[in-house]
């Protein structure tokens, strides 16, 4: 074995990608959008746009160095706004979002679409 590799991180990294895809397939299914969805790569992003009502070339301006930061942002405080909660919980969002996605999609927060 490499002293790189610990499984036990491993493990821990495979089950925070677990509880994440759960808490955003539950999200989805609650914007009234496919759950599977959330497993598809740059698809999951344009229901997210569609999640906030956003059009559809802000995904080019997420490949975009700087820029990215900006829209990202903004979509997270979109996404937030969207479920009812207050602005500043876009600061939960971005700093301990293995708490809050599955926070936004376990509680009574419903989709205001």
């Amino acid at each position: 074995m490499s002293e790189y590799f610990n499984p036990l991180l491993v493990v821990w990294w495979i089950l925070v990608a677990a509880v994440l895809i759960v808490a955003n397939w539950k999200i989805f299914v609650k914007a009234g959008k496919p759950g599977w969805a959330i497993l598809i790569p740059i698809y999951n992003i344009i229901v997210m746009l569609q999640i906030v009502d956003k059009p559809i070339w802000w995904l080019v301006m997420l490949f975009i160095p700087i820029a990215n930061i900006v829209f990202g942002i903004m979509i997270i405080y979109n996404f937030v706004l969207k479920f009812g909660q207050p602005g500043w919980h876009v600061i939960l969002a971005l700093f301990i979002g293995i708490v809050y996605y599955p926070y936004i999609a376990f509680s009574k927060a419903s989709y205001q679409g």
